[in-house]
């Protein structure tokens, strides 16, 4: 039997395992022009933006598609052993990528491959962390645990922000290097002091097909949301493109087939019965509306604060990206004050009344950001995304509490899976769904703007045309990575050298292009955060349909259980 100690051990260590695995699942956003920098890659060139995307979202992408898997194979094998399985492989991973001996596009190869390597560990830690986590305290306990643990994970993706901007201006292999000695020390301690509390599936076996079905096709659908951002056929956006097309319809239809399969077998890898219970069905989509907001806020706010606020107020634009993280530590301490409270309360009172008051007040603040000046005074700022952070950290606990009580114990693997899925696959989706919209935005305006605002300055009236006409999206990943952006532009033209000292530095100045896109920047993110806005608050609604405070019985192990859950009960 384990001692009286043993649920605090299991959340100290799986919160260590959730912070470092959603540290690194942001710690790159930052320090990407290093990387780059450090293969001797340019990440802009038309031909490297593949690149780009895979090395940002190759390990969200694993993390989202394996998550149910590997749950349920913790149910079937062990949650523990998976689980420990997790803090190794995505040890060995982050120190393999810090070993990376090649340069351009081989290197480049070598980042993606061993980022999705690492997401595999990543993806078992994020699988079975809540599963771990509601075996070992009891239900009047969970949402204090709960709140510890998620918090850690949520806040994670914002401290890696942090991480990557610090460690990077030392030494781009240090961003996965500085992880290596706490996997180490937090592998060998998830082996020696965590236990199986749980019963195993007896005799349990391994849905292939369901598995095959589920992987091929939400990696598919994501990736080809991901590749609808980049320019395609003379448009500024590749929603037209036939492979965006085929993996959006073909990985729609994959998953339709999956949910056909999975009512089929036997033993299917994920029991879509979980669905008929309110509060798990209730809790999932409210995360994922959630997720889809928080993630799409994460870029936009980076992107203000790295190509318009900060260069405004004195700071080179390589070093924006560090600074941007610093700027963003209130949402951090927003998440780490609410967190806890709120799951500790709802162990008594239940989630509705925390996770949709959260996310009210989430959408308020959108609504905050919406109205304050593109160069705006930072205190308002601070304020408002402070309280961003209060009302997603109010939200997430108590949301995850509710999901994990009302699935069966032998099925809390997939279910936890599942939650995650729907949380990281509302990271990758916020990427295609915002960058979309802003660029959309910026499409309207942007082109005359930069045309007008380049042939004033000396550049000649071709090649102003022709930066003018390029997809805004250049420009965004301009920012988004901390370079110079008029400089960027023009560089490919050769213009440069001709224009007059006082022309080549005003353009390539601090303030010109943070001035010249501050309006058509602003447009696009009136169209993104009433987006976000409008989200936050269907998911709020929703989360209010989950229904009283309800917890299944942890004493059912057998199926019919799974299959009478009341839909009304939760």
């Amino acid at each position: 039997m384990p001692s009286k100690h043993y649920p605090w051990i299991a959340l100290s260590n799986t919160t260590l395992g959730m912070l470092l695995a959603t540290v690194n699942s942001s710690i790159v956003i930052i320090s990407l022009p290093a990387i780059f920098r450090g293969i001797h890659l340019n990440p802009l060139e038309p031909g490297n933006v593949s690149y780009l995307l895979w090395i940002l979202m190759g390990y969200m992408l694993v993390s989202a598609v394996l998550v149910v898997t590997l749950g349920r194979l913790g149910d079937m094998f062990g949650r523990v052993r998976m689980y420990n399985l997790g803090f190794a492989v995505f040890t060995v991973g982050t120190i393999v990528l810090a070993l990376d001996p090649l340069h351009g596009g081989a290197g480049a190869v070598w980042l993606i491959g061993w980022r999705v390597f690492e997401g595999i560990g990543g993806a078992m830690l994020m699988a079975n962390s809540a599963a771990i986590l509601t075996d070992a305290f009891p239900a009047d306990r969970r949402g204090m645990a709960m709140g510890v643990n998620q918090v850690a994970g949520i806040a994670g993706t914002f401290l890696g922000l942090v991480a990557g901007g610090l460690l990077s201006e030392v030494n781009w292999r240090l961003v996965f290097f500085a992880s290596a000695p706490i996997g180490i020390a937090g592998t060998i301690w998830a082996y020696r002091s965590l236990n199986e509390t749980a019963t195993r599936a007896v005799g349990a076996k391994i849905d292939w097909l369901g598995n095959a079905t589920f992987a091929v096709g939400l990696t598919a659908l994501l990736a080809g949301i991901t590749y609808g951002i980049q320019p395609y056929g003379g448009h500024d956006m590749g929603w037209t493109n036939p492979w965006v097309l085929g993996g959006i319809i073909g990985g729609a239809a994959v998953l339709a087939a999956f949910c056909v399969i999975e009512t089929k077998v036997a033993q299917p890898m994920f029991h879509l019965g979980l669905f008929r219970i309110r509060a798990f069905a209730a809790g999932n989509l409210a995360g994922l509306l959630a997720a889809i907001s928080r993630g799409g806020m994460q870029f936009m706010l980076i992107i203000w604060l790295q190509g318009i606020w900060l260069p405004l107020h004195g700071y080179d634009f390589e070093d924006t990206p560090l600074w941007a993280g610093i700027y963003l530590l209130p949402l951090t301490c927003g998440f780490l004050v609410a967190g806890p409270i709120s799951g500790h309360l709802s162990d008594r009172y239940g989630a509705r009344a925390f996770a949709s008051g959260g996310l009210v007040l989430s959408a308020l603040a959108f609504g905050g950001l919406l109205v304050i000046p593109t160069d705006f005074g930072y205190g308002t700022f601070a304020l408002l995304i402070f309280l961003n952070g209060i009302g997603s950290g109010l939200f997430a606990a108590p949301n995850t509490t509710a999901i994990m009580n009302s699935v069966p114990a032998d099925q809390r693997g997939v279910a936890s899976g599942m939650r995650a899925t729907f949380m990281n696959a509302g990271m990758v989706l916020s990427i295609g769904v915002f960058f979309s919209l802003m660029i959309a935005g910026l499409s309207n305006t942007l082109p005359r703007t930069l045309t007008r605002g380049l042939t004033e300055h000396g550049v000649p009236a071709g090649p102003a045309a022709q930066v003018g006409d390029l997809p805004p999206v250049g420009t965004l990943f301009a920012a988004f990575l901390g370079y110079n952006p008029i400089q960027n532009l023009l560089a490919p033209f050769g213009v440069l050298g001709r224009l007059a000292p006082d022309d080549l530095n005003t353009l390539t100045g601090r303030s010109y292009f943070p001035n010249l896109i501050s309006e058509p920047f602003h447009h696009g993110l009136v169209i993104v955060f009433s987006m976000a806005i409008a989200m936050s608050l269907v998911a709020a609604l929703v989360s209010l349909l989950r229904g009283r405070r309800y917890v299944h019985d942890d004493d059912v192990r057998d199926e019919p259980a799974l299959q009478n859950a009341s839909p009304g009960a939760a």
